[in-house]
């Protein structure tokens, strides 16, 4: 039996969470929703949840939500438009 480095460890735990993260959010261009909540919006554009939410509350950025219930809904138009090299 093979004992695993810390890095080694590391490497496994990062390689499991990302195919974890993929499993969970559809690829953009299949995506059906208007809306995306933060958590995939932070996936698409590669940015941490808490990111998406000091936009929202900062509103600063390059994206805004929309409000619904409390919630931040990020429309997937303005994600594709950022992908896509808008501003």
């Amino acid at each position: 039996m093979q004992t695993a480095t810390f890095p080694q460890l590391k490497q496994a735990v990062k390689n499991a969470t990302a195919a974890k993260e993929l499993q969970n959010f559809p690829p953009l261009d299949q995506e059906n929703r208007s809306h995306v909540d933060t958590a995939c919006a932070a996936f698409h554009l590669m940015r941490k949840p808490q990111t998406m939410r000091a936009y929202a509350c900062l509103e600063t950025g390059n994206i805004r939500p929309t409000r619904v219930n409390g919630r931040l809904a990020w429309a997937v138009a303005d994600i594709r438009r950022l992908l896509n090299g808008g501003q």
